[in-house]
């Protein structure tokens, strides 16, 4: 795939580029370089007034169709603008579930009613979001939930527990695959609804991590209530319209996070640089294949991303987060490597880490969430390579 940018795409970047600068050199100067995976806990308050700085300024949406309030953006759009956001050091996004999960589902999915609730708050970038999938028997196997929703009268009561939930404690709503159907099993029987957080039926527990961070969270449903029509698609349907958030999960942002992921590796070189570690011929090796690496896995998704936008879905498409979570896990052992013993020393007390050991630590969630390295090589085996299915 060779990829071009027009001159009108270039006046574009030099448009977002432009907005950027001003802002983090303005009122936002002290964001850069703040939140993020492992960091949600920086700037919290800032951050949210980040996200109505976006919005206001119509960089929310870039991709939605126009009818749903976006821009409409075509794909070298918008990975310019991730791009540029990564290398401007701009903060990680606190409304990015909302917007590159829930939303797409709402305008793809949802009904002109739903689309006008909840899109435009998104938008402004006034509504945060969270992902009530995995639970403590049900993490990969999303068809094993067992959270479940009763309706009564013109309202679902939601019981159950969810965990891992990113952002539960600051997300303002939550879009919940609970059962509605009582007897029914697996895939069937599934519910996608729409509940807000701030109700007396719901508790939000933050899970410590290995970091020191919580950006995870426990949430316990206890009666949780919601509106009838606040369920995406048909009472049932859930698996369905669950499966097609997912697929939205793998869109051009993936592109500012690799800009990411290559501000960690010239971290790295840096430190062999600056130890000497960089005299190391294997050292060195790792160090290259990493470079090499982070290359594949941009060119392999711009022609993933760019099938997508003639709405095919080709078979590497599969392979997309089993690749990019296994080489940011190595990424960060070859981190503490580099580093030698200097890895084992904290930067204050009592547990303040470098940048680097902090990429190390959260890079080892890489291949469990957003669906385990086990489970994407099941769905390689039978949907890529059309090998029949284990005993389950």
């Amino acid at each position: 795939m060779q990829l071009r940018f027009s001159a009108e795409d270039e006046a574009f970047r030099a448009e977002v580029r432009a907005w950027l600068e001003r802002q983090l050199d303005g009122e936002f100067r002290d964001l850069r370089g703040r939140g993020g995976p492992g960091r949600e806990h920086e700037a919290v308050d800032e951050r949210r007034a980040w996200e109505r700085a976006l919005g206001a300024a119509g960089w929310i949406g870039l991709g939605w169709p126009a009818a749903a309030g976006g821009r409409g953006a075509p794909l070298l759009r918008q990975v310019i603008f991730h791009e540029e956001y990564a290398r401007a050091r701009a903060p990680g996004r606190q409304g990015h579930i909302g917007e590159y999960l829930l939303a797409p589902t709402i305008a793809a999915l949802g009904t002109p009613a739903q689309q006008q609730r909840f899109l435009p708050p998104i938008a402004r970038g006034e509504q945060l979001w969270c992902q009530g999938y995995s639970e403590p028997g049900a993490g990969s196997d999303l068809a094993g939930v067992a959270t479940r929703a009763e309706l009564v009268g013109h309202t679902w009561r939601v019981t159950g527990q969810k965990i891992w939930t990113s952002h539960a404690h600051l997300a303002d709503w939550c879009f919940v695959l609970c059962r509605t159907s009582a007897g029914a099993r697996r895939h069937e029987g599934l519910s996608y609804l729409l509940v807000p957080m701030r109700q007396d039926g719901i508790t939000v527990r933050p899970i410590r991590q290995l970091t020191g961070t919580s950006e995870f969270c426990e949430v316990f449903f206890d009666g949780a209530r919601t509106p009838a029509d606040h369920v995406v698609g048909a009472v049932g349907d859930g698996w369905k319209v669950a499966m097609a958030t997912l697929s939205f999960e793998r869109g051009a942002s993936t592109l500012g996070q690799q800009i990411s992921f290559a501000a960690e590796l010239d971290a790295i070189i840096h430190a062999a640089r600056h130890n000497g570690a960089d005299r190391d011929p294997q050292i060195r090796q790792r160090i290259a294949d990493a470079w090499i690496g982070l290359r594949v896995m941009r060119w392999n998704a711009l022609r993933v991303l760019g099938h997508g936008e003639r709405g095919e879905l080709p078979r590497e498409a599969l392979g997309g987060k089993l690749y990019w979570s296994t080489w940011h896990r190595r990424l960060g052992e070859l981190a503490m490597e580099v580093l030698g013993g200097e890895a084992e020393i904290i930067a204050a007390a009592p547990y303040a880490l470098t940048p680097l050991q902090e990429t190390f630590l959260f890079s080892r969630a890489d291949t469990i969430y957003a669906g385990s390295s086990e489970i994407q090589k099941n769905i390689i085996a039978a949907r890529a390579l059309g090998l029949p299915r284990g005993p389950t």
